[in-house]
């Protein structure tokens, strides 16, 4: 994998990006689950990401940015496939089939998947006792969290019928994790915002033949899809792709990727706090002790990081 220095960013910028993904992804879940209610799960996709795409091109087309570079589109197509339609895809699939709660912990999964296949950086994440404790304990967090509904789950008669959901899951994960990873090292040349764009632009091009050969466009009728589910597919064009999709680009380019994973850990914390706070969901003592471990995992990793940095900075400045 192609070795590229870790550009730089002002933390303020950091900050509003993580918050960005942090809190509008954790809330993709809930819009997901409307959107599904009247669009397949192909045609949402295509619908989505293609209309995201080119509206994001656009605008960098008008900012003056060069958008046609062959090397950085065929980049752009590979991270998107992997990204999109396999990562998302699996989601938006599962999510008709499956629990939220079984969906969130499934894709939490992530931040390990980052430590396994970042080779490049093996000796600095294999060797930080703390980034290893936090992912653990993050993961096992999430695993607290939803652990009433995962055990309903799996005592379900229909448990067995879940598994191809489940297993679907695990390969958009993985997926996932290794387009983000493909992102950071080859997505480097150009703009942020272009880079993302195509990215959409083309998982929206696979998702659209996809609707078809699934027979969703010839059966879909448009005129009985509900107000609440056009609402949900704006929300997650403007918000979920074009704002945190493009933030969570971006910052791949400026952070660490286990650091930038930890929103797997984050969105599940936001997904329950939104639904307590706005659909009236109990929350119990054990979700509430989920919640405390995750974000305290999230700490860590992040304080581990940011002390590494400092570390670095110092012995350079000695050094000079």
């Amino acid at each position: 994998m192609a070795t590229t220095p870790q550009k730089s960013a002002s933390p303020l910028l950091v900050i509003i990006a993580f918050a960005i993904v942090y809190l509008v992804w954790g809330s993709t879940y809930f819009f997901i689950k409307i959107a599904i209610d009247g669009f397949p799960p192909f045609i949402l996709g295509a619908l989505r990401f293609f209309t995201a795409g080119i509206l994001l091109l656009a605008w960098s087309a008008a900012k003056g940015e060069k958008i046609f570079v062959k090397r950085n589109i065929i980049h752009a197509a590979v991270s998107g496939f992997l990204l999109l339609v396999i990562g998302n895809g699996a989601v938006i699939w599962a999510e008709q089939t499956l629990p939220s709660a079984m969906v969130a912990i499934m894709v939490s999964s992530p931040p390990i998947w980052f430590v396994l296949l970042d080779r490049q950086n093996w000796s600095v994440n294999f060797k930080s006792t703390s980034t290893i404790i936090g992912l653990t304990i993050g993961f096992a967090g999430v695993i607290l969290l939803f652990s009433e509904q995962l055990g309903a789950l799996f005592g379900a008669s229909t448990a067995n019928s879940k598994l191809p959901g489940m297993i679907l899951l695990f390969v958009g994960s993985v997926s996932w994790a290794a387009g983000s990873l493909y992102s950071k090292y080859f997505n480097t040349q150009g703009s942020a915002p272009v880079n993302t764009a195509w990215q959409m632009l083309v998982a929206g091009l696979v998702f659209l033949p996809s609707s078809f050969l699934h027979q969703e466009v010839q059966h879909l009728q448009w005129q009985n899809i509900p107000a609440h589910s056009w609402y949900a597919l704006l929300y997650l064009i403007f918000f979920g792709s074009i704002a945190a999709f493009s933030a969570y680009v971006w910052l791949l380019q400026v952070r660490p990727a286990t650091q930038v994973s930890t929103y797997a850990y984050v969105n599940p914390v936001i997904a329950v706090i939104l639904g307590v706070l706005f659909a009236h969901e109990s929350i119990t003592l054990l979700q509430i002790s989920g919640l405390v471990i995750i974000l305290s995992s999230v700490l860590l990793i992040n304080l581990s990081k940011y002390r590494k940095e400092k570390q670095a900075k110092t012995e350079l400045v000695a050094a000079k």
